[in-house]
């Protein structure tokens, strides 16, 4: 009886075992997918956020990756990383333009014309992928100028090729990625052809009319339900069946590495980086041994120049810049006044020739600029002012400065002796004979020697002190 008792207790508590068990087993047998947001401009701190999260996910050996887009684009080898990022991703990646009222343009075209499975929410859109890396809208490009009766010409087409050789490039070129883009995914070639040439853009129902995404879906739950099933082929050549419907979802949050990248790598912040950095070390040159300026102008300087390295700038305008720099610095030790304004003219041209991209999200402010530039005017005004004071005042060292002082007499013997002035003790001479602790007024100095006399009129300066 006691071994049938014994018996069931160990089936008891092997069944509770067991049933505790399940839903951990149910959890590790769904599907996972990772969720990655791009929201804004992209830049080299969208990249390394993205390769950070496709490498986690490939990690975690996940089933999908939802790269949810809303971004006005950005630049070219930033937008360029991601693709190549997501071309080698072992896990099947979902482009998600999303939520209702966001966008993809311009790099985020390309994106998404790269990711496995292509789907919008509905009121989003898409296109407008002319690459403007170069400084702007590229002029000369095919705006389907209409002829005489209303519709596109192949002669006005012919008529608005690009005519700058750099322009032709640059457009050739991000046609044949997209193009083998569309190709790669199965997607409509042609419109992306379109959207880089003509800037064209598509709505959600337009871009799923013109085969340029798969699916439409109003949430992240839906997108799941309408991609589970589908065979993608992943990098590696082999096809995949998703399994998404039930998948359980985790979102990746940028690390601490992509958020500082986007802080640094503003233009606006490098800009400020660069300056504060500059000024720093100005000060610690000017005040040597306060430390703090130098420590705090050489991290912001280094900064700078870091941020700087991973944005596409004009060497030409940071040498301007820097010669600028340079100058008014000189400006402050040897100050002439021209070369003070040389430097704030160099500066203001450099640092408008800096940053050579106008892609959304880093263009350098007026604004700040403008702030600097007037900064740099007024350290040469007050410069200037400090110049006009100094050759406007009286003179404080030399032969000149010690005319019309008063001195002491120390001790006097004939025509020569000594005299107490400036805090110090002189040898000198005159005409006249003094006693010890007379007042006497400096007439000139030679060779060393203060030759004094009475005095005439009110001391300049007087000193008891002996």
């Amino acid at each position: 009886m006691q071994t049938v008792k014994a018996a069931l207790v160990a089936a008891i508590a092997i069944v509770a075992l067991v049933v505790s068990l399940l839903p951990g087993l149910a959890e590790e047998n769904r599907s996972l997918a990772l969720t990655i947001s791009l929201d804004g401009a992209i830049g080299p701190a969208s990249a390394s956020y993205v390769k950070d999260a496709l490498a986690k996910a490939a990690e975690r050996r996940a089933d999908i990756v939802i790269l949810r887009l809303n971004t006005p684009g950005g630049l070219t080898t930033s937008m360029r990383e991601i693709i190549s990022d997501v071309l080698a991703s072992p896990v099947p990646v979902i482009g998600y333009v999303a939520p209702s009222g966001a966008h993809a343009a311009s790099a985020g075209t390309y994106i998404l014309y790269a990711t496995h499975i292509a789907a919008m929410a509905p009121g989003t859109n898409i296109g407008a992928a002319t690459p403007v890396q170069i400084g702007g809208p590229i002029p000369g490009l095919p705006g389907g100028t209409p002829d005489k009766e209303g519709k596109d010409s192949k002669d006005s087409d012919r008529q608005h090729e690009p005519k700058d050789a750099m322009t032709a490039k640059v457009t050739n070129d991000a046609v044949a990625l997209i193009r083998s883009l569309a190709e790669l995914r199965g997607h409509n070639a042609d419109w992306a052809e379109k959207a880089v040439r003509e800037a064209a853009t598509l709505s959600a129902n337009g871009a799923l009319h013109e085969h340029v995404i798969d699916l439409i879906a109003r949430d992240p739950v839906e997108l799941r339900a309408k991609v589970d099933g589908r065979v993608v082929e992943v990098a590696s050549g082999k096809t995949q069946r998703l399994a998404t419907k039930d998948a359980v979802v985790e979102i990746i949050d940028p690390g601490w590495i992509s958020r500082f990248l986007a802080v640094i790598t503003d233009p606006n912040v490098a800009f400020i980086l660069l300056m504060v950095g500059v000024y720093g070390l100005i000060f610690e040159f000017m005040s040597p041994g306060t430390v703090a300026p130098g420590v705090v102008g050489t991290i912001c300087l280094l900064l700078g120049l870091y941020a700087l390295n991973l944005l596409p700038i004009s060497y030409a305008g940071l040498a301007l810049m820097l010669v600028g720099i340079a100058l008014l610095a000189f400006e402050a030790f040897n100050p002439t006044v021209v070369i003070g304004l040389g430097g704030v003219i160099a500066f203001v041209l450099g640092a408008v020739m800096l940053f050579r991209v106008e892609a959304p999200g880093y263009r350098l402010s007026w604004w700040l600029i403008a702030i600097v530039t007037a900064t740099f005017i007024g350290f040469v005004l007050v410069v200037l002012g400090s110049l006009r004071r100094a050759r406007s005042g009286p003179v404080r060292v030399g032969a000149q400065a010690m005319r019309g002082l008063s001195a002491k007499v120390l001790d006097w013997s004939e025509n020569e002796g000594h005299v107490f002035t400036h805090g110090e003790r002189w040898q000198a001479r005159g005409t006249e004979t003094f006693k010890p602790g007379e007042v006497v007024e400096v007439a000139n100095i030679i060779d060393l020697t203060l030759v004094v006399r009475r005095q005439s009129r009110p001391a300049k300066e007087i000193h008891h002190d002996a």
